[in-house]
């Protein structure tokens, strides 16, 4: 269901966990509200630089909140290709005691999640915490702001700002890129499926800085895995990529299963999709084929979580298919290195990508290479797809746009050999 008001990122419920018993899980959805004047209901599209994506294949940015074009990058977010300062604030309230102090509670966040993006990023980009070590004093009780999932939007408003004025004396906002407010978990009024990036159209002004974008955490402690590196990815402009029921009822991951941290922070797969990484320029150019259909062809791809090569040399990590003016298939291989050291099955894996498609209403689609099995069942968060890729001497036939993708075999250094033509 596409939301009106995609530029707040929210946790749901829903229930799995890796042992089976039913638990309380967050999901990430849009939620529908109407806001003030400070909140916006989405961060306009704003004015894309010239790209490093030049390639034939290269899908063009579009009105869509956070498009998946790579041709252009907005502006109105940092791009993740150098090191980037955060600071990382801990918020109390009058009605509650903190039980720990934040440089412990910083520990539930950093260095896992500057870790995973140095990772994914094969070193390019450096996520920088500050952690303010003394508690802030909000000027309010933690019940007063109504702080929930649906969150409403005067109270919304009033908490960024009493955060930032409490936070001022103190914290010289002008020395970082982006604002995390940690919310003391003890506090009677915390709710943690309130977690979510606020993008606003008019900024705040604190220390000659315009704040444009807070990610607002209400986790508990410990919080649930990968949680900050999801939001944080939102930061840079990243989509939602799971389905959400209707009636709020269902499985929460039917488009891209545990592929993408974007889907799932709980994900046995969680680096971020080729494409995305070619999004926030962690692959060049030169590690993208653009495939075309003129006859079958064989291409050579190294495992996206393999390190980066040394000497300077690129081998290609990503195969694109151009499907039509939005849209395109992609095809990358997966291994149990790096962040995707806990997935289910290594091999070839094959999605659509469609740029016009907004966040959280299936930009991207995982086509299942095994649609007749799942697997990891306990451990995975949709085994429909854990078993998505192919393997050696496997093919798959995508009648949607009449492409067939076979894997042909495996070099000794790891790469795939994967072959392309028409179904």
């Amino acid at each position: 269901m596409r939301s009106p008001n995609p530029s707040l990122e929210v946790y749901v419920p829903r229930a799995r966990t890796p042992d089976g018993v039913d638990r309380r899980l967050r999901r990430v959805a849009a939620v529908v509200t109407s806001l003030s004047a400070l909140i916006a209901t989405s961060i306009v599209a704003g004015p894309a630089t010239a790209s490093e994506a030049a390639l034939s294949c290269a899908l063009g940015r579009t009105d869509a909140h956070h498009s998946e074009g790579v041709d252009g990058w907005n502006d109105a977010y940092p791009r993740p290709d150098r090191a980037i300062n955060a600071v990382m604030i801990f918020l109390s309230f009058p009605d509650s005691r903190p039980l720990a102090a934040p440089q412990q509670l910083s520990r539930d966040y950093f260095p896992a999640t500057s870790g995973f993006f140095q990772r994914a990023s094969y070193g390019a980009f450096r996520l920088r915490p500050h952690i303010h070590h003394t508690w802030v004093r909000m000027p309010r009780t933690s019940t007063a702001y109504g702080i929930q999932r649906d969150w409403d939007a005067s109270r919304r408003a009033a908490y960024l700002r009493d955060a930032v004025a409490a936070a001022d004396p103190s914290v010289d906002f002008g020395r970082y890129d982006v604002v995390y407010f940690v919310a003391d978990p003890e506090a009677p009024g915390v709710d943690s499926d309130a977690t979510k990036v606020v993008n606003l159209e008019q900024p705040m002004h604190a220390d000659d800085h315009d704040l444009r974008r807070f990610v607002t955490v209400f986790e508990q402690s410990p919080p649930d895995r990968n949680v900050l590196a999801h939001e944080t990815g939102h930061v840079f402009d990243l989509p939602d990529l799971y389905h959400r029921p209707e009636d709020g009822k269902g499985d929460w991951d039917t488009y891209v299963g545990d592929w993408d941290l974007m889907g799932s922070q709980f994900g046995l797969a969680p680096d971020f999709f080729a494409w995305h990484k070619w999004k926030l320029g962690w692959i060049a150019d030169n590690q993208v084929d653009c495939v075309e259909l003129a006859g079958p062809t064989i291409h050579s791809l190294r495992t996206l979580s393999a390190p980066k090569e040394a000497g300077g040399r690129r081998r290609p990590r990503l195969l694109v298919v151009r499907t039509g003016p939005d849209s395109a298939l992609a095809i990358e291989a997966r291994g149990a290195t790096g962040n995707d050291r806990s997935l289910c099955t290594e091999g070839v894996l094959v999605y659509r990508v469609h740029s016009e498609t907004p966040s959280g209403s299936g930009p991207v689609h995982v086509l299942d290479g095994h649609p007749g099995t799942s697997a990891c069942w306990g451990t995975s968060v949709y085994p429909p797809l854990a078993d998505a890729p192919l393997g050696v001497g496997e093919s798959m036939d995508d009648g949607e746009d009449g492409v067939r993708v076979q894997v042909e075999g495996r070099s000794s250094d790891g790469d795939w050999a994967v072959k392309v033509g028409r179904g």
